[in-house]
């Protein structure tokens, strides 16, 4: 009988562990992190030592939980716009299978662990930052900005942009103007990147209720407003040649992907499909991913 029961317990705890896992949203923190890791190499100049990457591991560890508490949180909030939405209604939060004081002790208890390893063992303006963007993602932007105003990612974006920030004040316990430089092509990343998901989703955010620019203003404004970003998104991903950060290696594969990015903006206003604008968000996941990787690169290689 016991055999049983522990068998029994062992198979309803793996969906739930994974209905857990789901809540934390991992492709996004792993984004989250990786831009991280890159304030974290680009803070060290040269090779980095042991040190170094013993409190890399332990700030991207602190981050990730943080980041994930902030995104199971962000499921308690939104289950009812998530239930309406083709996207989201699988969230265990959305169907009912997981309850508010379930999740949200799942919340606390990631938050408080990656707060406190990132107070220990990195440094407390990490931690701090770290706390800001919380607030910032999970309540400011999720609870406020949001079901408010059709700026929301605009607004909002402010926290999606700040983990190469926290990166680079974990290696150097300060915010330098090559971490700021960062946080504003994220900045100016973020717009282009979700309104050309919102458009082939417009009905999904319809129903949902939220003021999503496409929503609120229509595919023809919010196509124009692509394009615009796109073109001052370009100008910024060149700021790191400019300042000295990078070389010739990160300046052409920032010529090529934002001059890329452009295109599909520009595609997409000139004549709009959802297949284009699938693809646009697809390649603005790719710009920003392969953006920061030919940074990593370039610091290493030149």
């Amino acid at each position: 009988m016991s055999v049983n029961s522990s068998n029994l317990a062992a198979t309803v705890s793996v969906p739930v562990m994974r209905q857990f896992y789901a809540l934390t949203k991992p492709r996004v923190v792993q984004l989250i992190v990786f831009c991280a890791l890159i304030g974290m190499v680009l803070a060290v100049p040269g090779i980095p030592s042991l040190a170094d990457i013993r409190l890399a591991a332990i700030a991207c560890l602190g981050i990730w939980l943080v980041a994930a508490a902030a995104a199971a949180f962000n499921c308690i909030v939104e289950k009812g716009i998530d239930a309406k939405m083709k996207r989201t209604a699988w969230r265990a939060t959305a169907r009912g299978e997981l309850g508010n004081t379930q999740t949200l002790l799942f919340s606390a208890v990631l938050g408080i662990a990656g707060s406190a390893m990132l107070y220990l063992w990195v440094n407390p303006l990490t931690m701090w930052l770290t706390f800001a963007t919380f607030v910032g993602y999970a309540v400011i932007y999720t609870v406020i900005l949001k079901p408010l105003t059709p700026q929301n990612i605009v607004i909002g974006g402010a926290s999606g942009a700040m983990p190469p920030v926290l990166g680079w004040a974990a290696m150097t316990g300060d915010v330098g103007p090559e971490a700021l430089i960062l946080f504003l092509i994220i900045f100016l990343w973020t717009p282009p990147h979700f309104w050309a998901l919102a458009l082939y989703r417009v009905e999904d955010y319809r129903k949902s209720g939220l003021p999503m620019l496409p929503v609120t203003h229509g595919s023809e404004f919010t196509r124009l407003q692509i394009l615009l970003y796109t073109g001052v998104l370009f100008a910024a991903c060149l700021l790191p040649f400019v300042y000295g950060m990078s070389s010739w290696l990160y300046l052409i594969a920032a010529v090529l992907l934002s001059a890329g990015f452009c295109l599909y903006g520009f595609w997409l206003w000139r004549d709009y499909s959802d297949a284009l604008a699938r693809r646009t968000f697809r390649f603005s996941l790719w710009h920003l991913s392969l953006l920061f990787a030919a940074l990593l690169l370039d610091h290493y290689l030149l």
